[in-house]
């Protein structure tokens, strides 16, 4: 029967509702036959994460200390893809902070009172990941290289650099010969609540971002701008919209708030640098889904950052209690964005059945 794919005139409140839960639905089906195939219970296995993720003190604190850096990062990721800026290296934008962020605990720190030392950290971790995020935003502008293959290659970049200085020059004298650089100074930790690893500060900096940056895309005039540059960058150079400005603030906005989310991982988890994947995780990448979860809205990273963390904790749980692969967690997540992303396909088209031609 011949189909032919339309754009869908408009969309109702309810109707992207129900293909978002039919979107999540279709991926916990087929993140069911996954488990099927490894001999586990798919019902029994999700329903582990989700009660290992929320059905404990716990599981609880560990979900929301997880949920933390998703939320930046998705919140930053959304305004980058509201202008269809595909900013696929928040990874390393975080890194960067995490750098920057270092810097500050091991030479500034010392010598500053907590308050000013926690807030010098949180500038330098911006700043870090906004100048990393900068770059592909200018190669994307001056040069029309393709920011998803620029931000996906200093990926790379920038875990060998984290690598290189952890080696090499950062190299901690107290560590014994472990690749990490020297604990920062005691007035740039964060204070955490209780026996738990959440930084009540970077908490409430998490939800701030997502609810700040949700009203400048929703209720500003730059908000506005990076809508229509999304839409159609063409009509927006016609409008009069710096383009290049724009697309500038909006890399600085998305890599800053990555870098923020280094800050966190340094000042409340780690209390130094090593190696990328311990500070980082893949926290950039999941945050990606975060992000779309969220349908661009910084505001949502909120409630899908904690969905997220919930399966990252859930998921570390089940490799132990059912020795799992330490890969079951990311084809958890890939199955969920690829779903996500048919949904969100299906919310700007429609197909039409146009019957078979005699």
């Amino acid at each position: 029967m011949p189909v032919k794919i339309l754009p869908r005139e408009r969309t109702t409140p309810l109707f992207t509702t129900a293909v978002l839960a039919a979107s999540l639905l279709a991926g916990l089906v087929a993140v069911g036959i996954v488990f099927i195939t490894k001999g586990v219970n798919p019902f029994y296995a999700i329903s582990e994460i989700f009660l290992s993720a929320f059905g404990s003190g716990f599981g609880i604190s560990e979900t929301i200390t997880k949920a933390i850096p998703l939320v930046l990062i998705g919140a930053g990721l959304a305004v980058a893809y509201q202008a269809k800026f595909w900013n696929i290296g928040a990874e390393s934008q975080l890194l960067f902070g995490a750098i920057f962020a270092t810097w500050v605990g091991l030479n500034w720190a010392p010598y500053l009172p907590r308050p000013v030392a926690i807030a010098a950290m949180l500038m330098a971790g911006f700043i870090g990941g906004a100048l990393w995020g900068v770059i592909p935003a200018l190669l994307k502008i001056r040069f029309g290289i393709s920011e998803v293959i620029t931000t996906l290659m200093m990926n790379y970049i920038a875990n060998e650099f984290v690598k290189f200085l952890v080696v090499g020059p950062w190299k901690g004298a107290s560590k014994g010969g472990y690749p990490y650089t020297d604990d920062i100074a005691d007035s740039a930790t964060f204070h955490l609540l209780g026996y738990s690893r959440i930084s009540l500060l970077m908490m409430i900096v998490a939800v701030a971002v997502a609810l700040l940056l949700s009203f400048v895309v929703y209720k500003s005039r730059f908000g506005y701008e990076i809508r229509v540059i999304g839409e159609n960058p063409e009509a927006a150079r016609y409008a009069g919209i710096d383009f290049f400005g724009t697309s500038l603030l909006i890399m600085v906005i998305s890599g800053g708030v990555a870098g923020l989310a280094g800050v966190g991982e340094i000042g409340a988890i780690h209390h130094h640098l090593s190696y990328p994947e311990t500070i980082s995780g893949g926290l950039g990448f999941t945050a990606i889904i975060v992000a779309w979860l969220g349908r661009l809205n910084p505001a949502f990273a909120i409630l899908s950052g904690l969905f997220f963390a919930g399966i990252i904790v859930g998921g570390d749980a089940i490799q132990i209690s059912m020795n799992l692969p330490a890969a079951t967690v990311n084809v958890f997540n890939g199955l969920i964005l690829t779903f996500l992303i048919m949904g969100d396909f299906f919310m700007s088209h429609r197909l039409q059945f146009t019957g078979r031609k005699s």
